[in-house]
């Protein structure tokens, strides 16, 4: 065998290992395209959002079709933290509402609450979210349908008034009451 046709064979395996490479590259970015369009015509079944613009905010915000039934919760995680903290018994309630609304214990949308339970949420994840909860409310959302806007202040308000106060009086703090007012502002809102 000639140097030269060593050469070309070397050449053309080095083409075909690269054209293989880019092949299985594109094979993957189609298989992920593929995966994000999937979860996004769930999310917008579970959510009844329609508006890709709102669907990208759900998805920059980092929810899933998994951790989805958690964002109800994020204004009543919001009050909760309105003193710079969440106390034991809000935690408390915190969870209860999680498993009343079927957020299994180890799942997804459990380690989501958790994690905002140990870590606040930056005040942007918390107005966005809001918004995002009065657009599925809007819509009807199998997600929000089982919680009125109202039902979320109330909930939002035990919060507030779980671990305040002597004797009942002074149950929610100033702070409380401005982020509960924040919170009604947003969901009462009409879109």
């Amino acid at each position: 065998m000639a140097e030269g046709d060593f050469l070309d064979d070397r050449r053309r395996a080095s083409e075909d290992d690269y054209f293989r490479k880019k092949d299985r590259e594109l094979i993957e970015k189609m298989r992920n395209a593929a995966t994000h369009d999937r979860a996004k015509h769930e999310m917008s079944a579970k959510t009844g959002l329609n508006d890709p613009a709102l669907l990208e905010e759900l998805d920059a915000l980092g929810f899933t079709p998994e951790t989805i039934s958690v964002l109800p919760l994020v204004p009543i995680v919001q009050v909760a933290w309105a003193e710079g903290g969440i106390t034991a018994a809000e935690r408390t309630l915190l969870v209860r509402l999680a498993r009343a609304r079927g957020i299994a214990e180890g799942s997804p949308a459990d380690r989501q609450l958790s994690d905002w339970m140990a870590q606040q949420p930056s005040p942007d994840v918390f107005a966005r979210a809001t918004r995002l909860i009065r657009a599925m409310l809007d819509a009807g959302s199998s997600e929000g349908g089982r919680l009125s806007a109202d039902d979320l202040i109330k909930y939002s308000e035990s919060i507030a008034a779980a671990s305040g106060g002597i004797l009942g009086i002074g149950k929610i703090s100033p702070d409380e009451r401005a982020t509960l007012a924040q919170i009604v502002a947003t969901l009462k809102a009409r879109g």
